[in-house]
Parts: C-alpha cells; sequence; structure tokens
C-alpha cells in the first residue's frame, strides 16, 4: 500500500513539472528564430526552406539562423532546429509554431490503431531519443517527419531550442522529461493539451533583422 502511494506521488510529481515546463517561457534566441523561420513560410520563401533543408550545403539561410544564437557554443542547435523547422514545413503555406515538448508532440504520433505509446513506431523512436547521451539528430529528424506526415503539430520550435541547449544539463533533465511527457495518462496528458491551446497562438512577434 505504501509503495503504491509512492509511485502515484513520483507520477503526480513528474507530471506537476512536467505541466510547469510546457508553461515556462522559452529564451529571445529561441523565439526570434522561430519568427524568423516563421515569416519565411508566411512570405512563400520556399527557396530559403529548401537551402534550410540541405543542412551540408551552407548558404545565407543556414547562417541567418545562427544569427540568433546568442552564443557559438549553441550554434549547432540553432542551424538544427531550423533544418527541423524546414523539413516539417515542405509544401506547407502557413506556419506551424507548434506547442508542447518534444515528448509531447511525440503522442500525437500514430493513425486509427493508436497514437504515442499505443504506437510501437512511436514508442521505439522515443525510446531511442531519451536514451541518448547525445542529441539524436537522426532520430529527431525522424519524429518530425512523423508527425508531418501524420499531419499533426510540432513541438513548440523555441521549446525545443531551449531543451536541446540544455540536453547536458542533469537539472534540467531534458529526455526524462520528454519520456514522462509521452507516457503520461491519456487523461492528464488532454488536460494539459486543453490548457496549450487556450494559449495565445501569436505567441511570438516577427523580429528585426539581427543586421540592422
Amino acid at each position: 500500500m505504501t509503495t503504491a502511494r509512492a509511485v502515484g506521488g513520483t507520477r503526480h510529481r513528474a507530471a506537476d513539472r512536467t505541466a510547469d515546463r510546457a508553461d515556462a517561457p522559452v529564451s529571445e534566441g529561441g523565439a526570434a528564430l522561430t519568427a524568423w523561420l516563421a515569416s519565411l513560410v508566411h512570405n512563400h520563401d520556399y527557396a530559403s526552406l529548401a537551402e534550410l533543408r540541405r543542412p551540408r550545403v551552407q548558404r545565407e539561410p543556414h547562417f541567418r539562423a545562427l544569427w540568433y544564437s546568442p552564443t557559438e557554443a549553441q550554434r549547432e542547435v540553432y542551424g538544427q532546429v531550423a533544418f527541423l523547422f524546414a523539413v516539417y514545413h515542405q509544401g506547407r503555406t502557413k506556419p506551424a509554431f507548434g506547442y508542447g515538448s518534444l515528448g509531447e508532440a511525440a503522442r500525437r504520433i500514430g493513425g486509427g490503431a493508436g497514437r504515442g505509446p499505443d504506437d510501437p513506431g512511436a514508442a521505439r523512436l522515443v525510446d531511442r531519443i531519451v536514451s541518448s547521451r547525445r542529441i539524436p539528430w537522426r532520430h529527431l529528424q525522424h519524429a518530425i517527419a512523423r508527425l508531418r506526415s501524420c499531419e499533426q503539430q510540432p513541438p513548440s520550435w523555441a521549446g525545443l531550442v531551449d531543451d536541446l541547449n540544455r540536453w547536458h544539463d542533469r537539472r534540467a533533465r531534458v529526455p526524462y522529461e520528454w519520456g514522462v511527457a509521452f507516457h503520461m495518462p491519456p487523461a492528464r496528458a488532454a488536460a494539459d493539451r486543453a490548457g496549450a491551446l487556450s494559449l495565445p497562438t501569436a505567441a511570438v512577434s516577427l523580429p528585426k533583422d539581427p543586421t540592422t
């Protein structure tokens, strides 16, 4: 009986931390990057988005994404999130700012047979992501591609920037929190999703060009 109470209490505390994380403000750099990327979709700048989908060929759009990084150490994350954004928005005419963490977004992967933990492919993918010591770029690309193919909302791009910049922060425990969010009981996940959808959709404004 005591063990059951302890386990239940641990689950509630983990869920509370996930909810608090979802409401946390995003960094200025992450918000500015997201707004710039969204402006490419708004302005139908498909050439720049196509360039971002070719990270090995680094041209002007790639370097512009790096400008939003506040430090040199974070540039890789900014460039890779720009790549993931461009992958998700291939063929799309309206920007999707997304919501929630990658773990929450992965709950939306799947189809009629089940989504999230009920989709074996999604469960295996999340297991690979959260068990990786290094940032699992290839698996993250797979997750974003699956969300796109399922026509589901992506994670918050600005939040993804911040999470990935804290991937190696033991106190932040980003992989753990993603796993908690993915496996959260459906009733609690639905309540958190309703709260997220009630937030303003225009949470980020288009930034000024960092070169001016």
